[in-house]
Formats: C-alpha cells, structure tokens, sequence
C-alpha cells in the first residue's frame, strides 16, 4: 500500500518521458493512427497510477516487477507487431491476477497514456499540462545516461515459451467440429449442451465413479474466474473445458487447468466489468462458441482461438437501458443459448420490471449472427392469446422473461421454452380507464411452455400452467423430455414446474396436459383438474387492496432456476426445494402509473407458520408412481443444479458452500466438501483418457440464494470469489 500510494502520488506530479515521432512511427508493424484525445490521456495517467504504477514505474520506465513502457525497449518490442496486438495485449493481461477487474474506458485510456509516452500526438490538439513532454535533456528510461544499450531480449523467442505455445496449439488442434448428430447424440466423454442433452436431463452415462469409490473423489485442479453472480456451466469437447464468468470466456485443458485461450469483452463502465451479469451457459456448434454477453450482444469465437468470427447485437443499448433512466427498459440474455440445425435459439428476460410489450426469443443463424426469427412471449392483438390482456395496448403489457435454456426433440423438431409471470399486476386485476368491468385476462403467455419450430419460430402449440400470475410465480424453468408409461404405452413427455413446485406433465407433440404432482410447498393452489390440469385459487389469497396475506412460497419461490434432474431409466426426479413463506400486499397505483410498469406488489419474506427451522429440502420424486421416494431436510436451503449418473450416484450443493455426493436411492450422503463460496451453478462430469472428473463453479450468487440464506440469518455469503473447481478420483 505504501509504494502504490507513493507512487500514485509521484505520477501526478512527474510528467511521462517522451520520446520523439520518429519513435512512434516505428513502435508497431503497421500505420495504423493514433485516435485518442488529449482528455484520454489524462485520465489514462490517472488510471496507469491506480492499476499499474506499482509494476511499470511512475514515468514508464519499468522494475522489478514489470517492463519499461518507453524507449528503444519498449519499441524494439513491439516493432513487429500491430498496435491492435498492443491493445488485445495489455486488454487480456494486465493487471495480473486482475482480469476483468479494469474497465474497457480505463483500457482505452491508459492504451492513449501510454502512445503519448512514446511519441504518439492526441488527434485532438495539443495534450494537457499533466502529461506535457519532459524536458529534451531527460533521460530515456532504459539505461543510465552514457551508458551502451543492451542487447534487446524478447521472451518471445524463447525457446521453453514457445515449446509451451506449441502445446497448447497442439491441444487446441485435436479440437473436432461439433455436428449437429453429435448435439442430437453427444459422446458420453463431452459435456457439450447446458443439460448435457437437448432433453435438459442432467444425466451422465460415465461409469467411473460410483456409489463405491466416490467417497475417494480429490481435488484434481482448479481456476479463479472474474467476478460475476455465477449460475455458470462449463462445457466440455475433446478434452478442452470452455468457461465463462463476467466479460471473460476461456478454453482451459480439461485434465490441468492450463488456459489455453480466452477472450475479454470490453465492456462500457455502466456494466461495471460485467460484475452482474449471470448466463446459464455457452453452446456449441461447428468450429464455434456462442457466447452471450452482458451488453446485450451474441458472439461466436473460434473455438480453437477464441477469436471472435462474428458479433450480432440483440438487444440495443435502450433495451439494455445503458443510460440508466428509470423509465428505460432493462432486457438480458442470462437464459443460454442452444444450437438446431444450425440456429441459435436464445431467449431475452428483463432486470427491470417495466418492460412495454415484454420479451421474446429469437432464432440466430450460426453462421452470420443474423436474425431469423423473433417470438414475441407477450402476445399481440390479432395473434392466439392476444386477447387475454384485459384490453391493454401492447406497450401496457409487461414480463414474459425467457431466463432459461430451452430444451429441443430432434424427432418432433420442437423447442421448449418456459416463460415468466408479468409484474404489473393491476393491469390484469383492475377494469381499464373509462370502463367498469375487467375483461379476460389470463395475460398469455405468461407462466405457459411454448413449444416452436426452430428453423421458423412457429408457435405449435402452448399450454398456460397457471392463468394471470400476479405473485411472481414464474413457471418459466427447465422442460425436461423424458418418455414415460402412460395407460400401459411409452409416451414422450415434457415435464416442468414452477416456483410453487407444482410438476406438470405434457404431451411432448401436442401440448395436452397429462398429469400434475404437488410437492405440498405451496397455499395458493387449492385443486388441479385431473384431465385438464386447470387450478382453482384459493379465493383468500385473492388480491384486495392494502391488505396482506399469507403465501406459500415467498416470491423465490419453493424452487427456481437450479435444475432438476432426471434419471431417464427409472424416472426419478431429483428437485432441490424451499420451505418459504411471504406476506403480501396488493398496492394498486395511478392509471398513469399502472401505464409505465412496475410491482404493485410487495412481499415480506417470512418463515412458514409451525417451522421447526429446517428449510433445505432435497427430494426424489418417481414420476411413475407420483410418490416422493425419499426427502432430506436441513437448515440451510439447497443451492445449484443437480446432477445424476448411471452408476446411481447425485451431486448437489448447498448455500453453506457444501457439493455433495448422495445416494440416489436412499438419499444418504456418500462424500462431502467444502468450497471457498457455495455452488450456485450447475456441475457437471466428463471424461478425458478414460479418467471422469466432476467439476462445478463456486462463489457469485444468484437472487434465489440470496433469497434462501435469508431464511437462516446465521449464513454469510462469503467474500466476492468465483473459482471452478475439477475433481478426479486418485
């Protein structure tokens, strides 16, 4: 601290060493023109002594700990490289240890600081005092005054670097391109889609590790990522790990952790280095890496260099609400992509809940990035469900987040989507201006699984779980596809629940209801008709006006986006859950408010009456028999996705930083650690050379965490920290 604060102090005070334009028109290979502004370089001078003083020197000249910045050095570094190398340079490395940790302006401005350094002039005017050229007589930097120069040595040449590069090129050549068979039927050793397979199960045939030898699992290796609020899934193809965490994605060697690429997006400051941002995962296709990113764009990298191949915007810089106006609209990309056929198929959710005319999912072309497709979930006039918004003009109409992955049937050719609750309730509740009766309002496609044709975004069909949700009880989590039997025949099923974990059954190819399973969390639902699968509200928990009323679950919901998973040869399902309650009130507002969006909701999260203060829940539910096969509770709520293996082994989390190894059948505990943070994320196995790992990413925090551990007010999230964390067995 004393020699940062010191040197920060001098960098005010001693201006930059100059050299002269004959300098900077040999510092790089190509011509490429200076572009930056006197301004620029100011704040860069500022920014080079927060973050980079300490290791470079206050006037550039280098030390111990880092290079000189100036001089002959410097230039006969980078003589042979461009300056867009320089940029991409200092962008993915600097500050050690620091990735993601400084904005894409305060690049931008040391990069300037630095050019004006070496000779470099402002293209707009004359620079500022503060960075003014030293006087002729000064000396460069490099060497002492007098003295010969020494030789310039690169340690790019050698030769243990290169024998280095060498192999992770090698690596990263044995990479194969994902085919779209392989999607439909991925190889037991890769772990190339959110869920594993398009049907969302969360299931792997790896044999290895077992019911008998988990109890030996190890550290194998693992990887600190940038900041961000987690809710991370690694894939896995040929051996090479693909992760991703705030602005940053990165391709790791499955086996050692050693980074073989990664790609940094420079972000604006209002996205604070993507330190908000949480997608549920990448997708693969091809030769590429889908990459969702914060500032609303959809970017494919090579996955063999992680080289951007093209950047398709989705969602503008109004909707993702860049300026920060209150009345802006706040849309994310934090659901995930999947691949069919050779279309990107991504849904947009909102973070603010004043979101006109709601959201969508789109269809990309792999390819280009261009858009083939938009489904709008908040259904217009004139369209099926357009009429069920109590006569509200579409821009009234508000919610239909998409914050989850779809799934895909390659043999119906139908993706499945959940979709959320709206949040401005009183749009549905109360008769609108200049009439005195409310008319249908069901408010689709809110809390509906949508299924469409990926290649078109045709709506095929749809089925609205609970009509005009004014709780927030999204219904909008994983369709997991399994086949099930059903009056004595096999019948393709999509199965999902909502945050009242209420499972439903649905016919896979036309969307008719089948059958439903209370898991006994909620108070809302009082009774599901048997063949249509319609509910009745209990009319005390009826919306009035400025009058609170006890609900089961809080708004967190009984369950939320960690997944389930499903063991596909005896049709378990395994679901972590919740015990919550809330006190809420309806408070209607102006029609000119009601008009721009918003909650007119509020909620008080509270334990449930008669709680013995064990909220955690982890449950095996057989959707053959409907019956709960076992139940483990806890104090300390549940946290991630979980994971099912053939050999009849579960993974789970809890927000106590606990990944566990269960009993599938029993729900006994076979292994247990403990992380650095908890794992709200959703882990996964793989195998490389006929060994199978298990790997999961700790640290950030989801709001559904953040929801549980204040039902147990002892729990402390732990520090800010994301790390990935890869087990073997010995």
């Amino acid at each position: 601290m004393t020699i940062g604060f010191r040197a920060l102090a001098l960098v005010t005070i001693m201006p930059a060493l100059a050299t002269t334009s004959a300098t900077a028109q040999r510092l790089f290979s190509d011509d490429r023109a200076a572009t930056f502004t006197a301004d620029q370089v100011t704040r860069g001078q500022a920014a080079y002594g927060r973050v980079c003083v300490s290791c470079h020197g206050a006037a550039l000249e280098g030390g111990q700990f880092g290079p000189t910045l100036t001089g002959d050095v410097f230039a006969s570094h980078w003589r042979d490289r461009t300056r867009g190398e320089f940029s991409e340079h200092i962008r993915t490395t600097m500050p050690p240890g620091g990735l993601g940790s400084v904005s894409g302006q305060a690049y931008t401005d040391i990069e300037a600081y630095i050019l004006q350094s070496n000779g470099f002039t402002a293209a707009a005017g004359a620079a500022s005092a503060a960075v003014a050229a030293a006087p002729a007589s000064a000396p460069d930097g490099n060497v002492a005054e007098g003295r010969p120069r020494p030789p310039v040595q690169r340690n790019l040449d050698d030769p243990l670097y290169q024998a280095a590069i060498a192999q992770r090129t090698a690596k990263l050549a044995t990479l194969t391109p994902v085919t779209d068979d392989m999607l439909r039927d991925p190889p037991a050793n890769d772990w190339l889609i959110w869920r594993r397979r398009f049907d969302t199960l969360g299931y792997s045939t790896l044999s290895r590790i077992d019911r008998g030898n988990v109890g030996n699992l190890r550290m194998s290796w693992s990887w600190s990522l940038p900041d961000s609020m987690n809710e991370i899934t690694p894939l896995v193809h040929d051996g090479v790990l693909f992760v991703y965490s705030g602005p940053v994605v990165q391709a790791l060697d499955a086996t050692t952790g050693a980074l073989l690429w990664q790609y940094l997006r420079i972000l604006p400051d209002q996205y604070d280095n993507g330190r908000a941002s949480r997608v549920k995962t990448l997708a693969l296709t091809g030769d590429l890496l889908i990459a969702p990113m914060i500032d609303g764009h959809v970017v494919a990298l090579n996955a063999k260099t992680g080289k951007v191949v093209w950047d398709q915007e989705v969602l503008t810089p109004e909707q993702r609400n860049m300026q920060g106006k209150a009345e802006g609209v706040a849309l994310h990309l934090n659901g995930g992509p999947i691949v069919v056929n050779g279309v990107i198929v991504i849904g947009v959710s909102l973070g603010l809940e004043n979101s006109p005319g709601g959201c969508f999912i789109v269809g990309l072309d792999a390819k280009t990035g261009s858009e083939l497709w938009r489904f709008r979930t908040i259904a217009r006039p004139g369209q099926p469900g357009g009429d069920t918004w109590n006569d509200a003009p579409v821009n009234e109409r508000f919610g239909g987040g998409v914050w989850t992955a779809g799934s895909y049937d390659p043999e119906l050719d139908l993706v499945y989507f959940g979709i959320g609750n709206t949040y401005d309730s009183a749009t549905l509740l109360e008769p609108r201006p200049g009439t005195d009766k409310v008319t249908r309002n069901d408010g689709l496609y809110t809390d509906a699984t949508v299924a469409l044709r990926p290649a078109t975004g045709e709506l095929v069909w749809y089925y609205q779980h609970h009509r005009r949700d004014v709780w927030d009880l999204d219904w909008v989590f994983e369709q997991s596809l399994v086949t099930l039997p059903i009056d004595g025949k096999p019948r393709k099923l999509v199965v999902t629940a909502g945050k009242t974990a209420i499972f439903e059954a649905l016919d896979a190819a036309t969307g008719e209801f089948v059958f439903a399973r209370d898991m006994g969390m909620q108070n809302l639902v009082i009774a599901i008709d048997e063949k249509t699968g319609e509910k009745t509200v209990n009319p005390a928990l009826a919306p009035e006006a400025g009058k609170a009323k006890l609900m089961c679950p809080a708004p967190f919901g009984a369950r939320n986006w960690p997944t389930t998973s499903i063991n596909p040869t005896n049709g378990v399902l395994f679901v972590a859950l919740t015990e919550s309650c809330t006190d809420y009130t309806y408070s209607p507002r102006s029609a000119e408010e009601t008009a721009k969006g918003g909650s007119d909701m509020r909620f008080s999260t509270r334990v449930p009456p008669g709680a013995d203060g064990n909220f955690g829940k982890l449950a095996a539910l057989d959707l053959n028999t409907k019956q709960i096969v076992w139940q483990q509770r806890q104090r300390v709520p549940f946290a991630g996705s979980a994971l099912s293996t053939a050999t009849g082994v579960l993974f789970y989390g809890d927000l106590d930083r606990h990944f566990r190894a269960y009993d599938q059948d029993t729900g006994n505990i076979l292994w247990q650690t403990r992380l650095n943070a908890a794992p709200e994320s959703s882990p996964i196995t793989y195998a490389v050379n006929g060994k199978q790992y298990v790997a999961v990413v700790a640290g950030g925090g989801s709001a559904y965490g953040a929801g549980g551990r204040g039902m147990v007010p002892e729990l402390q999230a732990s520090a800010a920290g994301v790390t990935l964390y890869v087990f073997e067995l010995p």
